[in-house]
């Protein structure tokens, strides 16, 4: 049976890894010396005066702007106050890298490659249905759940309720989940497509003219390419 990602099991990724953790952690805060000294020197006042005010040593403060001492909530609440600023301007949130890094899995005859970082809300996946597949043949299912699937390369044979249709290379076609549902290789060739899955009610936004056919409106969103 193929169907959408979502339906009776849910795939968790990891958003950070614990080393790149560490390693934007230690970034951010190599940062706050200089941002420490240059706040101090900005005001026009020495360690002695910034110590009588926080009660900080003026050796740890020296320490702290020269990156020999690391910074903490306990030291850095004060200096805030001190200085008259946020902690977002002491402390810089460390960039995530944007790069997404998915490890692939098979599921239902198709191979999933995950292309967003976060386990909940909207799913983005690029799915892979390859040649020779012997899931072929309907089995409608139904969740929770709305999902939009967009091909890339190939034929992909949708089964929705009453409608069953074929989408080429281009075309579109989002559809509530709860309605029974199924798709697979129109034929031998392989399929490549986009899914976006999300829980009932997250809906994609942007679409396509529907097109209509006898009997109803087909789950079918053509592209904008001629």
């Amino acid at each position: 049976m193929m169907h959408g990602p979502g339906q009776g099991w849910q795939i968790r990724l990891p958003i950070w890894q614990n080393n790149q953790m560490t390693d934007q952690t230690d970034q951010a805060l190599a940062t706050v010396g200089p941002r420490l000294r240059s706040l101090r020197q900005d005001r026009g006042t020495s360690l002695a005066e910034v110590s009588a005010v926080t009660g900080i040593s003026v050796s740890t403060l020296s320490r702290l702007e020269s990156g020999q001492r690391r910074a903490t909530l306990e030291l850095l609440l004060p200096l805030a106050r001190a200085y008259q600023v946020s902690l977002d301007q002491i402390v810089t949130a460390p960039v995530a890298d944007p790069r997404v890094r998915p490890s692939s899995f098979r599921r239902h005859g198709m191979t999933y490659y995950p292309l967003n970082r976060t386990p909940v809300g909207l799913q983005a996946y690029k799915l892979v249905i390859p040649a020779g597949s012997s899931r072929r043949v309907p089995d409608p299912r139904s969740h929770e759940g709305y999902e939009w699937l967009y091909v890339l390369d190939g034929r992909l044979r949708l089964v929705l309720a009453e409608h069953d249709v074929v989408l080429t290379q281009g075309e579109a076609a989002e559809f509530d989940t709860r309605v029974p549902h199924w798709f697979g290789a129109a034929g031998p060739a392989a399929v490549e497509m986009l899914s976006l899955f999300g829980p009932q009610g997250e809906r994609v936004h942007v679409r396509a003219g529907p097109v209509e056919r006898d009997g109803g409106e087909a789950p079918r969103a053509r592209s904008g390419k001629s």
